[in-house]
């Protein structure tokens, strides 16, 4: 094999060349870093502030290495699976493109240069990123013990919230929590729809997911998930906005979530394999918007008092 042949075969092992995935779990850290200092500057007796710059790159660095070292893993835990499965069957492991020990090799480098962005912050954020670091690694593993690997998954992506809250705010509160609900409510949600579209062949292979656990009601409950996310994120927004120049308007800008939401599970209501995936990559959308939303409030209510 090629050097270049390789490098392709690592850049799919991680998947940078399907960023879907590092900016599902890019936008809502923001969202943590950016209420944090919200949060920070109310504390204090401000209406608003924004993070500094360098907290905010740090994260989002942290983000991308961290979405890439789980999908290292995740190929790792599923490299005698994959080629079984119609949509995984061309990943590097299945095809023998790679090693798992060159995948195990990847996962660690990539958490190590996680870590390394550690030492420009606070030291108690290292403790709790051992937190992100034991999730990540067990996460891929749960689907073969539970019907629940999507709530581990959603766990191990949201846990840069309170990181993020320790980085700006010292330690998490009842708001970061808040949020970090909000955002577990809407990954297990998306990762439903993502598990629905591979139900059938995990049902032959014996592989466990929530779209098989919901079975019939899968669409209900995805519902359920993403109207309690969008309350939850209604009233974090509130607490943080309701005292500003905005007052609660921005948590009307919910309502294009909802829209998003319907049409998400009007496609997945076919159960369509390819429409549920479909449904599954729109996210990517909601993440966006919610980021500029949220963002866009931040810097006016900073600027304008």
């Amino acid at each position: 094999m090629t050097f270049k042949d390789k490098l392709q075969a690592y850049i799919q092992l991680t998947r940078f060349d399907k960023p879907v995935g590092i900016e599902l779990l890019l936008w809502p850290t923001l969202w943590g870093v950016l209420l944090a200092a919200m949060g920070q500057a109310q504390q204090r007796g401000m209406t608003a502030a924004l993070p500094s710059i360098k907290v905010f790159a740090i994260f989002a660095l942290g983000a991308i290495f961290m979405r890439a070292a789980g999908c290292a893993i995740n190929d790792f835990a599923d490299r005698k699976v994959d080629g079984h499965v119609t949509r995984t069957k061309g990943r590097p492991l299945a095809d023998g493109r790679l090693s798992g020990k060159e995948a195990v090799a990847a996962f660690l480098v990539l958490v190590l240069l996680s870590a390394s962005l550690l030492f420009f912050l606070p030291i108690a954020v290292f403790y709790w990123s051992l937190g992100a670091v034991v999730l990540a690694f067990i996460y891929p593993f749960m689907k073969r013990y539970t019907h629940l690997p999507q709530v581990f998954l959603a766990a191990a992506f949201g846990w840069a919230i309170p990181m993020s809250y320790v980085a700006v705010q010292g330690a998490p509160d009842i708001w970061c929590w808040l949020l970090f609900l909000a955002y577990m409510c809407w990954t297990v949600a998306y990762d439903t729809q993502y598990a629905m579209a591979d139900r059938e062949d995990d049902l032959k292979i014996g592989v466990k997911s929530t779209a098989i656990l919901f079975g019939r009601y899968d669409v209900i409950i995805i519902s359920i998930l993403q109207m309690l996310f969008l309350l939850i994120m209604g009233v974090v927004m509130w607490h943080y906005f309701a005292p500003t120049t905005l007052g609660v308007t921005p948590v009307f800008g919910l309502a294009l979530v909802a829209m998003m939401f319907a049409k998400q599970n009007s496609a997945c209501a076919s159960r369509n394999p390819l429409a549920c995936f479909q449904a599954f990559l729109a996210n990517i959308w909601v993440g966006r918007y919610v980021f500029a939303l949220i963002a866009v409030t931040c810097i006016w209510t900073t600027l304008n008092g």
